[in-house]
């Protein structure tokens, strides 16, 4: 997936970093009157965008630098023409590979830049347009990293992690593990072996010994081993190197004792080291690999091709990137507009769902401003290039990006204590094999004191302490019905102090109905079904949204001759009446006035945020059939649940009318309605202010959102992209699930502190008495794994 994209530089204040005719809080284009107030500074695309910076005037967005305070963003200083790709990276399992990626990437010729995401198993390139990755792909390939498209699916990589985990640990691990437990160990605690272990019997035993943990460490162990070179390379030791080092410090050990004719052999170290970090690693990455394609149905949204209009109306097919302000681009029914611009030819219903998550399509004449990533629903139009020729698209895709790549995971905390963790064990273990060989210890001695230092210092439990925990949480919140996308469920304070909802589709259903048909009192002669019938006849020839769903409400099908469809509406002969359906403002355009009756019905279907339809024939209006979507039955109960001592905020993309009965509701703190997506980010941005902000929506609109709230909850039948974003999804689809995110995360969280605290406690102890002396490299591993026991059984209990 590659896509042009000019995003400008984010870092600044809202109110510094836009420009005149830019929104003050999304960055939307405003057009040439933006939406102000003088109790507001600044000017604002829409009136939702006003009401949010009136009431959250106090409050600024959290800077840009923060957020992704724990990032290298090499591909900020790129030029504004150069092509970012998205590629997924399959090995990336800490902070210190990101730094190696990036650096790796960024070397190659024709990069200006790469970004590195852990949290999502991510790589963006900026790069010239005719630059070949495929040196970027071989490089990373020849360090063992993987690297694909982002679409593709992850069946191939879980098949490779499952088989080096299978025939590594679970098939050669076991039988060295069986040799140790039938022939070394009784030896080693003062039992009579069952074969001679200095003569052939016993060398052809540590021969079998020394192959399988060969296989073991070199094979199974390989990601960890890779790990450790690329934190020497990029000079940001992690657990990774301690591990490789007890690892491969106990194998050399066992190597050497065995050329020399020693019995006393650690291979087995070796193994359960590798064997039980493997675990834990493989855990991690299955979380992981739902982020993969976090951008893929957005990018799958991206425009390449537009076709440009040049003199005597001709048209070319030309590449987005070629496209100047002021060219002419034709848009057909059922295309995406391909950039950001203004209509001048042709008038039709736009889709914006996928950009702004309003519900009802908006009819766009000449003169009216459209936003590239929005389809033309039923006629052509042609658009003129505005002054950048981007697209809010892209903009969403940019944005996207760095929200859900500046998120941290709970390793990263691992990761920090790694750099201070792993120099001071290498010291000690250094330090304690010199004193010992200074007070006289043996050679052998001495270093097996340093081996033991490092064994008992191994971070195993460490290792599991997080990703047991959160995969014992994943089972217990898909127990009740809930998928957790992202361990951030985890991570975050789970006591959200604000709630925040979208509308459409999240508290309502989403889908748009025939809700209501209200016949004129004056038709004496006419009942509903005959308006819904001779609305459904027309209506067929239409592909607006609202014109669908009165043709699928229309059970009786007649017959519809001289059919026209317009801007608002469509009218045609049924049953040899001349018909007119749609806007009122057509109706009265076909000379047919609007009873006192038929306006208030009108407007108590507004209100109610629905839209009115009005059916006339015969000269008069007949009747006025009223459609939209519905609140969720539960949608009470779960609000009511859910409120109390948190804020409930209700965040939607419709027009003000269409949350009156929300906003109605005692259980709902504030309401900020027709608020565009780069909006509803800024919004809960600034919420974060009054405490951890929770994020429940359905919509692509909502993945910004839900990806910068502390806690983004996606309902079962939104898109992918929400899902994607989103930390839990709702299987069930049902609003009353949302409370259970909270309890598994609260009991997740504990489970996972008393995890690293034993983890933690384990080596305050472990490591003095290695350091004396007082462990030796076996004990050393029954402690490692005694430790790394404990952790597992209080993953495995059930949730307090």
């Amino acid at each position: 997936m590659s896509e042009s994209t000019a995003a400008t530089d984010d870092r600044r204040a809202p109110d510094e970093r836009r420009s005149t005719d830019e929104c003050t809080l999304c960055g939307l284009p405003t057009g040439d009157a933006p939406v102000t107030d003088g109790d507001v500074d600044g000017g604002y695309c829409c009136r939702g965008c006003l009401e949010i910076a009136r009431t959250l005037d106090d409050v600024e967005a959290a800077d840009a630098d923060e957020v992704r305070s724990e990032r290298k963003t090499g591909t900020e200083n790129a030029p504004e023409d150069a092509d970012h790709t998205y590629l997924a990276v399959d090995g990336m399992h800490c902070a210190t590979c990101e730094t190696f990626i990036e650096s790796t990437a960024a070397d190659a010729d024709g990069v200006y830049g790469a970004d590195a995401s852990y949290a999502t198993d991510m790589l963006r390139v900026a790069h010239d347009a005719d630059t070949d990755l495929e040196d970027v792909r071989r490089v990373l390939d020849r360090y063992g990293y993987g690297v694909g498209d982002p679409d593709d699916t992850d069946e191939e990589r879980t098949d490779t992690q499952l088989v080096r985990f299978l025939i590594g640990g679970g098939v050669f691990g076991m039988m060295v593990m069986m040799w140790y437990v039938l022939f070394l160990y009784p030896s080693y605690l003062g039992f009579e072996p069952l074969v001679d272990l200095g003569g052939f019997d016993g060398l052809y035993l540590f021969g079998n010994v020394w192959l399988m943990s060969s296989i073991v460490l070199f094979y199974t162990g390989y990601p960890i081993l890779r790990g450790a070179v690329v934190s020497l390379r990029a000079g940001q030791p992690n657990m990774d190197l301690l591990v490789s080092l007890a690892a491969v410090s106990s194998y050399c050990y066992s190597a050497v004792a065995v050329l020399v004719g020693g019995t006393h052999v650690y291979f087995d170290v070796t193994v359960t080291i590798v064997i039980v970090v493997t675990i834990g690693n493989y855990y991690e990455d299955r979380i992981k690999q739902r982020a993969t394609s976090g951008l893929s149905e957005l990018t799958s949204a991206h425009v390449d091709d537009a076709t440009r209009i040049i003199e005597d109306d001709d048209h070319e097919t030309v590449p987005v990137e070629d496209l100047v302000s002021g060219d002419r681009v034709l848009v057909r029914p059922g295309e995406r507009v391909p950039v950001d611009g203004t209509v001048v030819d042709g008038s039709a219903a736009i889709d914006e769902s996928l950009i702004t998550g309003e519900s009802i399509p908006k009819t766009r004449r000449s003169g009216d401003p459209v936003l590239g990533g929005t389809i033309a629903s039923d006629n052509p139009i042609v658009v003129e290039v505005g002054t950048d020729a981007t697209s809010t698209l892209d903009r969403l895709v940019e944005r996207l990006w760095q929200i859900q790549s500046s998120r941290s995971g709970i390793q990263r905390l691992a990761d920090k204590l790694a750099t201070l963790f792993v120099p001071t064990v290498l010291v000690l273990a250094v330090v304690t094999t010199g004193y010992h060989l200074v007070t006289g210890s043996t050679v052998a001695t001495a270093l097996l004191t340093g081996l033991t230092v490092l064994i008992v210092s191994c971070p195993c439990a460490l290792g599991l302490a997080t990703p047991l925990a959160v995969a014992s949480g994943i089972r217990e919140a898909a127990d009740r019905g809930i998928v957790v996308a992202s361990d951030a469920v985890f991570e975050s304070v789970p006591d959200a102090d604000v709630v925040v909802f979208d509308k459409t589709g999240t508290l309502t259903d989403g889908a748009m109905t025939v809700r209501d048909i209200v016949v004129n009192d004056d038709a004496d002669d006419t009942d509903a079904d005959a308006v819904l019938a001779r609305a459904g006849a027309l209506e067929r020839f239409s592909a607006h949204p609202i014109a669908a769903a009165i043709a699928d409400a229309a059970e009786e099908t007649l017959d519809a001759e001289d059919v026209e469809t317009h801007d608002r509406g469509v009218t045609g002969v049924v049953d040899g009446e001349q018909v007119v359906v749609g806007h009122p403002s057509l109706v009265e355009s076909r000379g047919v006035a609007l009873t006192l009756s038929d306006e208030s019905t009108m407007a108590d279907a507004r209100n109610a945020g629905r839209v009115p339809v009005v059916v006339a024939w015969g000269g008069r209006v007949r009747g006025v059939i009223v459609v939209g979507d519905t609140p969720r039955p539960e949608w009470e109960t779960a609000v009511a649940a859910i409120g109390g001592d948190r804020d409930v905020v209700i965040l939607t993309g419709d027009d003000e009318r269409a949350v009156s009965r929300f906003r109605a509701d005692p259980n709902v703190s504030e309401v900020f309605a027709g608020v565009p997506p780069q909006a509803k980010r800024e919004t809960i941005e600034r919420l974060k202010s009054r405490g951890t902000v929770a994020m429940v929506g359905d919509g692509s609109n909502d993945a910004l959102a839900l990806a910068a709230a502390d806690i983004g909850i996606a309902l079962g039948s939104g898109t992918d992209l929400a899902g994607d974003a989103a930390d839990a999804v709702l299987v069930r689809n049902d609003l009353d699930a949302v409370p259970e995110v909270f309890a598994v995360a609260r009991g997740t969280n504990r489970r996972l502190r008393r995890n690293l605290g034993w983890a933690f406690l384990y080596n305050a102890v472990a490591v003095p008495l290695a350091v004396f002396g007082l462990l030796n490299p076996l004990f050393a591993a029954v402690a490692m794994g005694t430790s790394s026991l404990i952790v597992v059984v209080n993953s495995a209990r059930s949730l307090d």
